[in-house]
């Protein structure tokens, strides 16, 4: 007996999300591409951003243009703007210019960020400074950035993604090392979110984190994460971009301030990820 023919993932132009516009960092490849696409199909108005706007700008695959093009040719609304966001100047810029290109943004999701292993004992101040200003300040000065028209509004959603290595270790402790100035970053992007939340929670404005398991990306090929020990612990990168999506699309009176890891939080919630368009069912 064959199997039901499953409907492919579309565009849905007029969607929850129509009308509202939506930024997300680190959107040249993986997880940011994902949250960006799926976005995108609900009706937003998608700015991408990142370091890599165009092949040969990077020895990872994956840039802007390739994101943009997926989701153009899908039906969707999307853009991008190439920054560096180690720089104040340039986050600033990359606000204006995705505000003149689609109008306020009302969804920002960061995801940007740069990653360094090594243990403490070797770790070289550049490479930690840099590591804060990307994965901590940057996620904070884009928020501040926002703010003002979504407090104007009384409605946006922010989403954070994080890391299960912002969990404290717990014995038997692994000699190995080598995430902790990593973990230190998502440990202080978890407590800025739901301090934040805290703060703007009367002003209709919903701040959440999403903390993905392991998953296929160029970046995690990078650093060698996936190894036989860990293979079974990957998680299809539709679970992240759906998380994302009804972070971003929730009720900010019940749905902020909160810690989610994608798989768990898409069981409680009774939801089945999307397929993501442009690329094969997984």
């Amino acid at each position: 007996m064959s199997e039901p023919a499953i409907n492919p993932p579309k565009i849905n132009p007029g969607g929850p999300l129509k009308g509202r516009n939506a930024l997300v960092t680190g959107a040249s490849r993986g997880i940011g591409e994902a949250i960006a696409t799926r976005l995108a199909m609900e009706g937003a108005n998608v700015v991408v951003s990142a370091r890599t706007a165009e092949s040969g700008e990077s020895r990872l695959p994956g840039t802007l243009h390739d994101t943009v093009e997926r989701i153009k040719q899908a039906g969707g609304n999307a853009t991008f703007i190439k920054a560096d966001l180690a720089q104040g100047v340039e986050r600033e810029r990359l606000v204006e210019e995705a505000v003149a290109a689609y109008g306020p943004i009302v969804i920002l999701v960061n995801n940007a960020a740069i990653t360094y292993f090594m243990p403490v004992t070797d770790f070289p101040e550049k490479r930690f400074k840099l590591m804060m200003e990307v994965q901590v300040y940057a996620p904070l000065h884009l928020a501040q950035l926002v703010l003002p028209s979504m407090r104007a509004k009384k409605s946006g959603w922010i989403v954070n993604i994080s890391s299960g290595a912002g969990i404290h270790p717990k014995p038997p402790y692994n000699r190995r090392g080598g995430g902790t100035v990593y973990g230190m970053c998502k440990a202080a992007l978890e407590r800025f979110t739901t301090g934040l939340a805290s703060e703007v929670y009367d002003e209709g404005i919903a701040v959440n984190v999403v903390s993905p398991g392991l998953v296929d990306t160029p970046g995690v090929a990078v650093h060698g994460l996936i190894t036989e020990a860990t293979k079974d612990r990957v998680q299809p990168i539709k679970y992240i971009a759906e998380a994302v999506y009804r972070l971003a699309s929730g009720d900010p009176k019940t749905l902020t301030g909160t810690i989610n890891y994608a798989k768990p939080f898409l069981k409680e919630q009774g939801v089945q990820p999307s397929e993501l368009v442009g690329v094969q069912a997984s």
